[in-house]
């Protein structure tokens, strides 16, 4: 009855779930489907190295890694030409309505940063792919760095998923803002790389700012620190008994990593 919605609950099934779907064509209604991923067709059985069933169809184990928690949280890149300064006054104006909107649910805002901060590396990707082909060129490894940054970034977006569940205005939130980002970086990235990129560089300091304060507040208590969700134990390789703390300081690590890049 709702197809969208049904293919779009699939694909967060793991391998390890089935959705049972009825044959309407049976006349006992006995016959069943199996579904186990997002299109509706089994994927390749994978293990884990120690030979367990692997059981997340978003990533595959040789798409996980430890994440590097060596990073500089105040390094900064003064805005010194105008393109600069127009990058970072422009994120500094987006930060004022994000404090006022979620103050200090830093889940939902994490989930709500995650649905934006997914964008750039796609349309950045996107834009060099085409120019690739156009100018019959190499792409110096730009578009698979960009692409692995938005992937990384939409992980995080499936992790906080797992420990705070947005509300209806919240999910209508994301659909408006994410649609005027898209296209403004779309256009952004068209007119000035350098200054679509800046802009990511600084909304990455933002990000590292925000999750700065969530561990403050989980260290206060303010936040219950809750066990690491399993797509996040097997994504960042974390130990067993991680928890939400270690989580937020590994995405935080990430976001130092796209900052530098960006």
């Amino acid at each position: 009855k709702f197809p969208v919605m049904g293919v779009r609950w699939r694909s967060s099934l793991t391998l390890g779930e089935k959705e049972e779907v009825n044959n309407k064509n049976s006349e006992d209604g006995g016959n069943k489907e199996v579904v186990a991923s997002y299109w509706g067709i089994n994927g390749e059985e994978v293990k884990k190295e120690d030979g367990t069933p692997w059981k997340w169809n978003c990533f595959r184990p040789w798409e996980t890694y430890q994440a590097d928690l060596t990073i500089d949280l105040k390094k900064h890149h003064v805005p010194t030409t105008f393109l600069d300064k127009l990058a970072y006054w422009t994120v500094k104006s987006l930060r004022f309505p994000t404090d006022v909107f979620f103050q200090r649910r830093y889940g939902c805002r994490a989930m709500m940063l995650e649905t934006v901060a997914a964008v750039p590396g796609m349309v950045g990707g996107m834009l060099l792919h085409c120019k690739s082909l156009r100018r019959f060129e190499h792409s110096g490894g730009w578009i698979k760095t960009l692409l692995d940054e938005a992937e990384n970034e939409r992980m995080h977006l499936m992790t906080f998923m797992e420990v705070s569940q947005p509300r209806w205005y919240e999910r209508a939130l994301v659909f408006t803002v994410q649609g005027v980002f898209f296209n403004a970086y779309f256009l952004a990235y068209l007119a000035s790389p350098k200054l679509a990129h800046r802009v990511v560089g600084y909304l990455e300091e933002e990000a590292i700012h925000s999750y700065t304060e969530f561990l403050k507040e989980l260290d206060k208590g303010t936040i219950e620190n809750v066990p690491a969700p399993a797509i996040a134990i097997d994504y960042w390789r974390l130990p067993a008994d991680s928890t939400l703390r270690d989580v937020v300081m590994v995405v935080r690590a990430d976001e130092a990593h796209h900052r530098d890049v960006n």
